[in-house]
């Protein structure tokens, strides 16, 4: 028997509520997170080399209608959940990332890798590009009973480059799902930053996502 798909972003966001530090945009995050925030940042501060490439911010994420934006610290390493459409695509190795969450099924995660040359991370910012753009026949081949749909949103002028792109899927008797996910490069260093919730290309806040795209991008550099 096939097995329906397990991206639910709803489940994902869920995790990191229980296991992360809180980063709110305004007001506080929930409390059971707010407990343990000193120990998981500590913890996380401590796994993160210094120069690190700056990472996101929660006010710098498409705008949520109904809900503040909440963040996990900067964690060396690839998320226990790869993001949709680029799994297996992003090495480990000079790898850090970030999770945000909403009190509803809207998630995000940028991952960071600091490679050793600009021409890796040339190579490696045009093999995620390929796998997005192949992401919505790939996730058909894996789930037949399904449908999905990309569209390319285009190219950014953010310093080496960036690119947007959306992935729509939906499967019987189950929810839809609309993911954004933007590719970027500065010199030697790439950032993907993906966005996704439960709905369709309609309600996805493209201009807002490219903005943060952007912003991802600016924010590689290190001197």
């Amino acid at each position: 028997m096939r097995h329906k798909p397990t991206h639910s972003l709803r489940g994902a966001a869920l995790g990191v509520v229980a296991a992360a530090a809180v980063v709110a945009v305004a007001g506080t995050g929930p409390a059971q997170a707010q407990a343990h925030a000193p120990s998981a940042r500590a913890e996380a501060q401590a796994a993160v080399p210094q120069g690190t490439p700056g990472h996101l911010v929660p006010r710098e994420l498409p705008p949520h209608p109904s809900s503040d934006w909440y963040a996990s610290d900067v964690t060396r390493g690839l998320p226990e959940t790869p993001p949709f459409c680029v799994e297996k695509t992003l090495p480990s190795a000079g790898a850090t990332h970030r999770t945000f969450w909403t009190e509803y099924d809207t998630g995000a995660t940028q991952i960071v890798i600091r490679t050793g040359t600009v021409e890796a991370a040339r190579k490696l910012a045009a093999a995620a590009e390929k796998k997005i753009r192949n992401c919505a026949a790939d996730w058909v081949r894996d789930y037949p009973e399904g449908t999905a749909s990309g569209r390319d949103y285009g190219a950014l002028t953010a310093e080496d480059g960036a690119h947007v792109y959306g992935v729509h899927t939906s499967y019987p008797d189950s929810e839809q799902g609309i993911h954004l996910i933007g590719v970027g490069r500065d010199g030697r260093t790439v950032t993907v930053v993906s966005w996704g919730e439960m709905g369709g290309f309609d309600q996805a806040p493209v201009a807002d996502f490219k903005r943060t795209t952007t912003t991802a991008v600016v924010k590689l550099y290190h001197p």
